[in-house]
């Protein structure tokens, strides 16, 4: 007989489930959607596996790798809860960077290293830059600085075919034009 693991899983909402890489739990009265934890478990990997292979690679080149995983990543979960994982993520980006440091330069002290790597940034301490030829800093983007941004909800009565309505999605899409992005989202 050939087994094969069910699909399906029924779960309570209490308990939660994971769904195209959320996590989709009630918390008491509060339905909150989060990144999952295997999400964040493999971008991380994805992190240390880049810093791993360019271990003797220059610091211009090692931030141009991982700037669009990190960006990536963290556009594609800044719909949702995402704060705490930012967080977490900066976090161990940040040591995984210091030990690259630390191993290209074991002689060296710690406040020198902290210097020649990471720099002071728009108010931001400790961001991994790198100075490229022409002098200007090449920074690593931070997820803590990509902006959560939430939906705008349509009133449930507004119908765009119905002219009663016209003034409601005229101001709708000007304030999604003027809001935070072209793509229909308002910043949080």
């Amino acid at each position: 007989m050939n087994y094969r693991p069910r699909k399906t899983k029924i779960t309570h909402i209490n308990a939660g489930f994971d769904f195209l890489g959320f996590n989709v739990r009630k918390y008491e009265d509060k339905l909150l959607i989060k990144p999952g934890a295997r999400q964040i478990r493999a971008i991380l990997t994805t992190i240390r596996t880049v810093i791993k292979e360019n271990k003797t690679a220059p610091t211009e080149a090692l931030i141009r790798q991982l700037n669009p995983k990190v960006r990536g990543w963290s556009n594609y979960y800044r719909h949702v809860v995402s704060s705490r994982a930012f967080n977490r993520i900066d976090s161990l980006v940040f040591t995984a960077l210091w030990k690259w440091c630390v191993r290209r330069h074991p002689k060296k002290r710690r406040t020198w290293i902290r210097r020649k790597y990471f720099k002071t940034h728009k108010s931001d301490n400790l961001v991994f830059t790198a100075v490229r030829d022409s002098g200007e800093p090449l920074t690593l983007t931070k997820a803590q600085k990509i902006p959560i941004v939430r939906h705008i909800k349509i009133k449930a009565a507004a119908n765009p075919y119905d002219p009663n309505y016209s003034s409601y999605f005229y101001w709708r899409s000007k304030k999604r034009t003027a809001g935070s992005s072209q793509d229909g989202f308002q910043k949080a």
